[in-house]
């Protein structure tokens, strides 16, 4: 079965005991490790009991596909329901699942971690159709949930971030779910006390997170900064940014560039534009969003959207490296950008 929305928190809390494989994915691999990791804790109480908790990885069972089904019907010691972690994942592991999922007898919870499947993936669709089974989607926090991820995070050391702070952090966190409460802790650290994070503060503890990283990819690409483009997305990719997420968060920064050149249209400056904006540009990036400005009309600005978007679908469907697909895109986008010195 396939979870999704606010089902997917009570899902965590009870699993059921029919329920005897879940999948956890996606492109956000700190909220797939987040989830395993709850998925863990409330079946065997504690994720490293030795007795009722054993990890595999996708190695394991490709050399021994018959480990799993041995693991899952093993008794614990002290007594309770087992738990069989499976980490890295993948779609040559479908055919193992579907022999273990034919298996009524096992007792156990088999958790699977892996990474961004497709509407097509064997596992994912073997996991979405099976009534043992379950699979859940994990994407980078945005909007909302990520406004509400901040506001719990800093709430356990008992602060509250103010307007100008949690627009900065919501705009440089969320790629990540355990790099953003990795950040948010160090915050906290940072503060020492109760209070309230002000943006100064936000600035000094986050500005080197991987999200400053993002920002700078998606203005390289928006001003036609190729050197800098491949030099930020390298450094991306190494540490673990998710292409999806990169794509993403590109498409956003052109929906504001899109915003903010039809107010432009309509008479205003450029300054009253961004000011306009919900969160504001940061004031480290205003000089550079106001040279996009200048390179792209509303036009093109929604052509690049429509190439981040095919983009993002050829990540899931292709087969192909997501990474060089990704690559791809934006530098397609600083190759227009450089072109378009002027507003058409």
């Amino acid at each position: 079965m396939k979870i999704t929305g606010h089902g997917i928190e009570s899902f965590l809390r009870r699993p059921g005991a029919e329920v005897i494989c879940v999948l956890v994915y996606g492109p956000d691999q700190g909220l797939v490790r987040e989830r395993t990791d709850t998925l863990v804790r409330t079946v065997s109480g504690n994720i490293n009991d030795p007795f009722r908790v054993v990890e595999l990885s996708g190695g394991d069972l490709t050399t021994d596909p018959r480990r799993l089904a041995d693991e899952a019907a093993a008794l614990a010691l002290t007594g309770g329901r087992r738990v069989v972690r499976v980490r890295d994942a993948g779609e040559a592991m479908a055919k193992v699942f579907e022999a273990f999922l034919g298996d009524p007898e096992v007792d156990a919870l088999v958790v699977v971690e892996a990474g961004e499947l497709g509407p097509r993936s064997s596992l994912r669709g073997l996991c979405e159709r099976a009534a043992n089974a379950a699979a859940l989607a994990c994407y980078g926090d945005d909007g909302d949930s990520l406004r509400q991820v901040i506001a719990e995070s800093l709430g356990r050391h008992g602060l509250r971030a103010s307007g100008d702070a949690l627009a900065f952090l919501a705009a440089n966190l969320g790629s990540d779910r355990l790099a953003t409460r990795s950040e948010l802790d160090k915050l906290a650290l940072y503060k020492g006390e109760p209070g309230t994070v002000e943006l100064d503060d936000a600035v000094a503890c986050v500005g080197d997170n991987a999200a400053m990283t993002m920002d700078a990819i998606i203005h390289a690409a928006g001003c036609g900064e190729q050197a800098e483009l491949d030099r930020t997305l390298a450094r991306a990719f190494s540490e673990g940014v998710q292409p999806v997420g990169i794509l993403r968060a590109t498409a956003r920064h052109l929906q504001r560039l899109h915003l903010a050149s039809a107010m432009l249209a309509a008479g205003c400056s450029p300054d009253e534009a961004m000011k306009a904006l919900k969160p504001r540009v940061f004031f480290k990036f205003t000089g550079r969003f106001r040279d996009q400005l200048r390179r792209w009309s509303t036009r093109r600005l929604a052509d690049a959207l429509d190439l981040v978007t095919e983009a993002e679908l050829l990540c899931k469907t292709s087969g192909l490296p997501p990474e060089v697909i990704c690559g791809r895109a934006l530098l397609r986008i600083s190759q227009e950008a450089r072109t378009g010195g002027s507003r058409r």
